[in-house]
């Protein structure tokens, strides 16, 4: 890996674009949701988004520093060959975060962001042979967009990559079995409220199955049915004020996440 670059005499914020400065924003913030609700494993797992241009180049966590402590400025920025290209911490970043997330960027027009988590919940479903089950509202919303990628050892050999995005194909939740959770979206609004459904639902799926008794299925009809419900969905017209003005689901709740993390701590902007 290329040595990382750091000018002491500019911030980064005057080195990058605003576009990219926001992303930087966005993902730090995801960053500390994910440690404010317990989503983080140590210093592992990873999360990152493509940054505009046919470069493909994307940020992504260093490597030694917990979730909480992820700004917008020591977010490190690599090139598709997993090179270093803007790196104000000088620790780098995890092999794994270049094998799992820059397949999948390398890949997906579609995923600008990419989430891999390793919740206990999410591993836990992740171990069990018959993956997420239909079970309540989350799960029903998701089990139609659910791919899996069977276990291949701790991910550290970029020839597991072409197989993992080909069990992917055009999901955007995959479960790692024996692993943990992916998640994909255009946004990190839409990767992260993604994460926080099939989070939930895992989370569901375990307790459910803790309580020793049969399980409640819906029938295929009704599976059917919130399927369809799920499309599409958008801010309601009467809280708009018009048909015009309609913000995506994500979106509307990324906002309100912003503005508990504003509340609780703000130096993710930093």
């Amino acid at each position: 890996m290329a040595e990382a670059t750091h000018n002491e005499e500019n911030s980064v914020r005057d080195q990058v674009s605003e576009e990219e400065w926001n992303l930087r924003v966005d993902l730090a913030a995801c960053y500390r949701l994910c440690a404010l609700f317990g989503w983080n494993d140590y210093i592992f797992t990873h999360i990152s988004v493509r940054l505009p241009g046919n470069e493909r180049h994307y940020l992504i966590n260093p490597f030694g520093l917990f979730f909480d402590e992820i700004t917008a400025s020591n977010l490190v920025k690599i090139d598709q060959d997993g090179e270093v290209l803007l790196d104000e911490t000088g620790l780098g970043y995890n092999i794994g975060g270049y094998v799992i997330h820059g397949a999948v960027h390398a890949a997906r027009d579609d995923a600008h962001c990419v989430m891999h988590l390793h919740t206990s919940e999410g591993v836990a479903v992740s171990c069990q042979k018959g993956g997420l089950l239909p079970l309540n509202q989350d799960s029903l919303a998701l089990v139609p967009d659910v791919a899996y990628h069977d276990f291949e050892g701790i991910a550290l050999d970029t020839d597991e990559r072409e197989r993992l995005v080909e069990h992917a194909g055009d999901k955007n939740n995959i479960i790692l079995r024996n692993h943990g959770l992916l998640t994909l979206g255009p946004s990190v609004a839409a990767a992260f409220s993604r994460m926080y459904a099939l989070q939930k639902a895992c989370t569901i799926q375990v307790m459910a199955l803790a309580g020793g008794v049969e399980l409640n299925i819906p029938s295929q009809d009704v599976q059917d049915k919130v399927r369809q419900q799920v499309v599409g969905r958008h801010r309601p017209k009467s809280v708009t004020g018009g048909p015009g003005n309609k913000v995506p689901v994500p979106q509307l709740a990324w906002q309100g996440f912003l503005r508990k993390l504003d509340k609780l701590d703000s130096s993710y902007q930093n």
